[in-house]
């Protein structure tokens, strides 16, 4: 069973990028390599279709699940240039024919047994000796004069019922494994069922149907065609009249149990084989169409249209691969990792510096369009948290009315006021403005906590952090401590900017509204809420003066005197005993006992008018002001001056090294993406030799 020379090219460039894939631990599912898996239950007779493809016993016999890991079996027709076993010492082994392992390279397995003791020692050291199953390939490599170029992925047969000690999930297992292999649309899924059985019940079948629903990459293999009962053959299903498939169906005869117990040769099986279909009344018509050897040169024939169909699509997934590990393989340093450990600290200081100034600024490239970030966070702080922090505060939220009168009298000391006093007022606006530095102390942390969050960005941006983690720690406990540092007399400049509002009232400013307008609009405001009474007959209209008795100490009389709310005669005291003296001594604390009366009522709404508008003033100026120191101390200062802090604690001699020792993930995956990249380079060339470039034509 020869091949044509490009056939045999084609099959081999396939078989070069699964051995380069496969030498490297990776996956070809983000190649997609064309590949033929064969599907089938358990004792469908699987193994014997391949070595009877083969032409030799090598596959490990028994009940169970035998098959339990793949098989990726790629068979090299190969021109015999030795004797052939006839003229050999040893007649059972034949120099031209050998197998070879990828896991054991430079070793050929003449003795096919020896390669049925590997396959089953090497899937005992992935799986154990227990009837687990593993998605870990096995390759093998066969060369012979007698075989077709050809590769083939022998599954795990198919189960239900977990037996003995398989795994309870074993089904599961198997499924996931096969669907994994022929849900490819690369793969060409080979169906074995056996012609003895219903083809609806076919397990084969019906996970390919699942994966290829139309039957276009499905080709059927009906085994024991020779164990039918008498009267009935596989005609119609041959016809695709039972469940057509586009790439046919193909019977062949296998050794049954005493031939395979009697060591019977496959070479006479064959010849077994062709003599029952060209005898058969069924199939003698077209026997050339059944059996192994046709069954071959179909395969040989799919898979090297398939490969031809699918190489530009090979070649261009390489070449995104190649790209993608590329680019990975630079932001671990390359392939050397040899930067200078100075001009490498150096970069990164210069780099993060760049990038902490973009953020603030706003120039970086990948601004975000789904929410604020860096410099615009801390606007966010300033001209919303703040603004709307500081405007908030009501100055008589905490101090009510009777607290202002209370205030008004112990301000005016031994001797009661004529006026407004302006000591009332001082002390209640200074009380008021004390309060603005909580909330202008809480702005610098929450710029601190906006500064610290871009550091954690830049930290997790920056792929020489990746790289290094003693550089990525140090920097961090750098930049922090930089910004507790500048956050001292950031506070100390809030804090003081709040204390000179307090220390000095300025009651000069333009915007301030002097005590005359306020006592105006006062009086204005109470002589409008109150009813004006009507003059009774022979009295004088209220405000004028009737012979100076508006001045006489008898001649109006109050019903309570200056401290009338404080104190309440009627209820004050003991019972006056007759001649003796009314007064008694003032009780130990003095608080109002009743409403503001009208006077105390001016005077408050006065100082409440006052202290409104200056305090109003001072918010003003604080909102205005302390984004300014914060921007001053904290974030401009840290623009200006953390490159230098950098250079100073990390551009040292002593420290270089230890910076930069490159985590052990970066080291592993160096060398994992190395590996990718020369597999890739190779699969590269292998896709660009000429009989690589003669696929797609």
């Amino acid at each position: 069973m020869a091949t044509g020379g490009l056939g045999s090219e084609i099959v081999n460039v396939v078989n070069k990028l699964q051995d380069v894939f496969t030498a490297v631990g990776t996956s070809t599912s983000q190649i997609d390599l064309p590949q033929i898996c064969v599907l089938g239950s358990q004792s469908s007779g699987k193994s014997s279709v391949l070595e009877n493809i083969v032409g030799k016993d090598f596959l490990p016999r028994g009940s169970g699940i035998v098959t339990r890991r793949p098989l990726v079996l790629q068979l090299i027709n190969r021109p015999a240039t030795t004797p052939g076993p006839k003229d050999n010492p040893n007649p059972n082994i034949d120099p031209n024919e050998w197998g070879e392992f990828l896991h054991i390279p430079g070793e050929k397995f003449h003795d096919f047994d020896k390669i049925r003791q590997e396959i089953v020692k090497d899937t005992e050291a992935k799986t154990g000796r227990n009837a687990g199953i593993s998605p870990v390939p096995i390759n093998l490599r066969i060369y012979s004069p007698n075989i077709l170029t050809l590769t083939l992925v022998d599954l795990p047969g198919m189960t239900k019922v977990p037996v003995g000690d398989q795994p309870k999930d074993i089904e599961k297992q198997i499924r996931d494994m096969l669907l994994k292999y022929v849900s490819k649309p690369s793969c060409i899924i080979l169906a074995v069922t056996p012609g003895n059985q219903d083809l609806a019940n076919s397990d084969g079948l019906k996970l390919a149907r699942e994966v290829d629903p139309e039957g276009t990459r499905t080709i059927g293999v009906l085994t024991k065609i020779d164990l039918m009962d008498s009267g009935t053959d596989v005609v119609d299903i041959l016809a695709g009249r039972v469940i057509p498939l586009r790439l046919g169906y193909v019977p062949v005869v296998n050794r049954g149990q005493r031939d395979i117990d009697t060591n019977k040769k496959i070479s006479l099986a064959l010849e077994a084989e062709r003599d029952f279909f060209e005898n058969h009344p069924s199939y003698k018509g077209k026997a050339q169409y059944c059996g192994t050897p046709f069954l071959a040169r179909k395969l040989n024939m799919i898979l090297m249209h398939h490969i031809r169909a699918t190489l530009p699509d090979i070649k261009q997934r390489i070449t995104t691969q190649l790209q993608k590990y590329n680019a990975e393989l630079q932001t671990l340093g390359g392939i050397m990792g040899d930067q200078s450990s100075s001009s490498m600290v150096l970069s990164v200081i210069t780099e993060f510096t760049s990038e902490f100034r973009s953020a603030i600024d706003g120039n970086t490239d990948d601004l975000s369009v789904n929410e604020l970030a860096g410099g615009a966070r801390i606007s966010f702080v300033f001209h919303e948290l703040f603004n709307n922090g500081i405007k908030s505060i009501d100055p008589f939220d905490q101090v009510k009315d009777g607290d202002i009168r209370t205030i008004l009298y112990n301000s005016s000391g031994s001797t009661p006021a004529l006026f407004v006093g302006t000591t009332a007022f001082e002390v209640i606006v200074k009380q008021q403005i004390k309060r603005l530095e909580e909330p202008a102390l809480k702005c610098c942390h929450l710029v601190y906590d906006e500064l610290i969050r871009i550091l954690g960005q830049l930290l997790g941006k920056i792929q020489s952090f990746r790289r290094y983690p003693a550089l990525r720690e140090r920097f961090n406990g750098v930049v922090v401590n930089f910004f507790k540092t500048a956050m001292s007399p950031t506070m100390k400049l809030v804090s003081d900017m709040v204390a000179m509002q307090a220390c000095y009232v300025n009651t000069t400013h333009p915007d301030f509204l002097n005590g005359h307008k306020a006592m105006a609009m006062v009086t204005e405001k109470l002589n409008a809420n109150k009813p004006q009474p009507t003059p009774e007959k022979g009295k004088l209209p209220p405000g004028q003066i009737n012979n100076n008795k508006d001045l006489d100490v008898e001649a109006k009389k109050e019903e309570t005197g200056f401290f009338g709310s404080f104190w309440n005669q009627k209820t004050a005291g003991k019972p006056k005993k007759v001649g003796a003296a009314t007064m008694e001594a003032p009780p130990p604390v003095i608080k109002p006992q009743s409403a503001l009366n009208e006077r105390e009522t001016m005077e408050t709404e006065v100082i409440k008018l006052l202290i409104h508008s200056y305090f109003n003033i001072v918010k003003r100026e604080m909102i205005d002001m302390v984004p300014k120191a914060i921007t001053l101390t904290l974030v401009s200062h840290s623009k200006e001056n953390l490159q230098r802090e950098l250079l100073q604690e990390l551009y040292k001699p002593e420290v270089l090294d230890d910076l930069l020792k490159e985590s052990e993930f970066v080291v592993n995956r160096r060398k994992e993406v190395i590996s990718m990249v020369q597999a890739l380079n190779k699969a590269e060339e292998y896709v660009t030799e000429p009989q690589g470039e003669s696929l797609g034509h």
